[in-house]
């Protein structure tokens, strides 16, 4: 790797600031914090900003529910965000919000660039309008009667019964599910990014190593489709940025959302001498930019964002890098089993560094899922960290504090393992590079194994008896504390508190470069305990709380707009037997799910029902990405006659349980049945 001194800014996607930040979450700004912290580690000049995102009807909404300004709202939650992560240890050199002066000026900038360029276009759209609350509503703040089956309290663009999809205008008598009021039909004109002005350009980016090659790949389906322009403009009232020349027009919150990142280190060049925005931000720039991102935001990132930049004369980032989601216990967080976890839950019973070092030894560079398995995150840290690395420097430190006066030996008493320690070095640092922190907590972990054998072997509490002895058991022991150093170095950017407390033991500050060089003739401080176990107690106390949460929210909870659907839908109409039996209802295997362009729930599946494949059009993109449906089971409605749907023949209906949005659940791989079984 280059010892050239680089220029780096980073950034990863902002929190919307109308919630508390969870475990989920965490996942991302652990992983970025781990790398911006190697970075800087390795001596480079890394850069990482971070903000609220903070503009949208749902926050708007939110505050007059609350009867405070969004202003107010805004202000508390970035509080309690900026706490939650410096309590996890992420270390933003500075953390903004999207609505500051720095972002409503870029914004305006970069939309007027675009404009003057002829990248901007305005139609006439139609849109329910809700008299009372006297705001246009988008698509999911209206419900109504399904205009293909007739099914009540369905959302303004797809029926979660039969899985139609439509416009919110064609809905039966639809409400609006901000007022409950009856909406009326009126047009408004809207501006549009021409996003298919960039097709040529996006097409070659997005497969020139920027991305992720699942990514890339992913994202070939939507040139092939075509891309279509986008709508940037939200009517009043809105709580956001005003487009210039437009009076009562609002940006999107998604077009001034990733122009946060700029103005975030806007912000923080304004207040730093001899840090310039041009110099990360203009087209020649020799600096390095990187995104690091959920899953669910691709498209945003990897198709408007760097269209913008080219359109507005800005440069594009070097790689925007996605995550997969979290899940605990092998299934999705779930509030009802105590597994939607907030980060301050958490932290008011757990320490942060076991987080960061469990997420750290299974994140790969992949857009993979990760699992929070609680008992395997107790036996991994407690396995590792307190019974490998830390175990090191307290069996050894003793001996030299009591019986050498605290200094390590003069010698090195085994320099090839002592080699084998420091040239590992390079294999290290380029897995973090990459982001195959997994990877690379396997090899510290292994060398970690190698010391605790070489001090087994090598038995000083028996040397220290023997007469004659004592100096070997010296340098055993000065040994061990010279490889337990090592490891801190390489852990440093994962455990930063107990570094900074290793550092303190060691009377030694740890660079990157710290790992090539031994200590000898070196005095240290007396050891002090620089972790605790791991205990199942605390951790079932953290999920018992999280329950408790819940049910204490339940009361308070008034936000129709966000959750309108009831945990338990009514019972229907009676059926006969007879109507039953007509149902013949199949065990299907997903071998294929896919997004849909331009549906906001629906996924196509193609299903194995043992005698054949069918497609199915089904709702429940709220609850699942399509890598994680791909091989699961289902059980599907195998005699429904094919229904035609705009984006295509639906043949047959998937069937799954839930009270809706995020948690709607299907059959596991594992469950035993086999594709095109029928259900009796």
């Amino acid at each position: 790797m280059t010892n050239t001194v680089r220029d780096i800014l980073v950034t990863s996607a902002l929190p919307y600031a109308n919630g508390p930040i969870h475990l989920g979450h965490m996942l991302e700004y652990i992983q970025t914090d781990i790398w911006v912290r190697f970075q800087n580690l390795r001596g480079h000049n890394c850069t990482y900003v971070c903000a609220d995102d903070a503009h949208g009807t749902p926050i708007m909404l939110k505050a007059q529910q609350m009867g405070i300004s969004p202003e107010q709202l805004i202000a508390e939650t970035a509080k309690e965000h900026q706490q939650d992560f410096a309590d996890f240890m992420v270390d933003f050199h500075h953390y903004h919000s999207t609505h500051s002066d720095e972002n409503r000026e870029l914004a305006q900038g970069i939309y007027i660039a675009l404009r003057d360029a002829g990248h901007i276009k305005t139609k006439t759209i139609s849109q329910l309008f809700d008299p009372e609350k006297q705001m246009f509503l988008p698509d999911r703040f209206v419900k109504g009667e399904c205009p293909k089956c007739g099914a009540e309290d369905q959302n303004g663009d797809n029926c979660d019964n039969c899985g139609a999809t439509y416009s919110p205008t064609d809905l039966k008598n639809p409400v609006s599910a901000v007022s409950g009021a009856t909406p009326e039909l009126r047009d408004s004109e809207h501006y549009f990014f021409d996003l298919p002005a960039f097709a040529d350009m996006l097409q070659q980016w997005t497969q020139s190593g920027h991305l992720q090659s699942e990514m890339s790949n992913k994202l070939a389906e939507w040139f092939e489709q075509g891309l279509q322009q986008w709508d940037i403009s939200r009517d009043a009232p809105y709580f956001g940025f005003e487009i210039p020349d437009a009076p009562g027009k609002y940006f999107y919150v998604w077009l001034d959302a990733p122009i946060g990142y700029l103005a975030s280190f806007k912000a923080l060049c304004d207040k730093t001498d001899g840090l310039n925005f041009d110099d990360y931000w203009a087209p020649s720039s020799n600096a390095e930019v990187y995104h690091f991102i959920g899953k669910d935001i691709i498209y945003f990132h990897s198709l408007f964002w760097p269209a913008m930049l080219e359109g507005a004369g800005y440069r594009k980032p070097n790689a925007v890098y996605a995550h997969g989601y979290v899940t605990v216990n092998g299934a999705k967080m779930s509030k009802s089993r105590g597994t939607f976890i907030k980060a301050r839950t958490y932290l008011d019973h757990l320490n942060p560094e076991y987080l960061r070092y469990y997420y750290a030894a299974k994140l790969s560079s992949r857009i993979d899922d990760l699992d929070l398995n609680l008992e395997d995150f107790a036996q991994r840290v407690n396995s590792d960290l307190v019974g490998k690395v830390i175990n090191i420097a307290s069996r050894c430190a003793g001996f030299i504090t009591k019986r050498f006066e605290g200094k390590l030996s003069d010698t090195i008493l085994d320099t090839d393992l002592a080699a084998e320690f420091t040239s590992a070095g390079d294999s290290i640092a380029n897995l973090y590079e990459q982001r195959e922190f997994g990877k690379a907590i396997r090899e510290i972990m292994a060398l970690a194994d190698k010391a605790n054998g070489y001090i087994a072997d090598m038995a000083p509490w028996q040397l220290i008896k023997e007469e004659g002895k004592q100096e070997l058991a010296h340098q055993v022991c000065s040994m061990g504390i010279n490889l337990f150093r090592i490891l801190m170095v390489y852990l440093k950017p994962v455990l930063p508190a107990t570094a900074v407390n290793s550092e303190a033991f060691l009377n030694d500050t740890l660079t990157w470069d710290s790992h090539k060089s031994l200590l000898t003739g070196h005095d240290i401080s007396k050891f002090k305990a620089l972790m605790q176990r791991v205990e199942m107690d605390k951790i079932n106390a953290m999920v018992e709380a999280s329950k408790d949460n819940l049910v204490a929210a339940e009361p308070a909870k008034q936000e129709p707009v966000v959750e309108a659907a009831t945990d338990f839908d009514p019972i229907a109409d009676e059926i006969q037997f007879d109507d039953f039996a007509k149902v013949d209802l199949r065990v299907a295997k997903i071998v294929k799910a896919e997004h849909v362009e331009g549906a906001k729930k629906l996924l196509k599946l193609t299903l194995d029902i043992g005698i054949e494949n069918r497609q199915v059009f089904a709702g429940i993109k709220s609850a699942y990405a399509p890598e994680e449906l791909e091989g699961r089971l289902t059980v599907m409605v195998a005699n429904l006659a094919p229904r035609k749907m705009k984006f295509g023949m639906s043949e047959g209906m998937v069937c799954a349980a839930g009270p809706g949005g995020k948690d709607i659940w299907i059959l596991s791989p594992d469950s035993g049945a086999t594709p095109g079984m029928r259900i009796f």
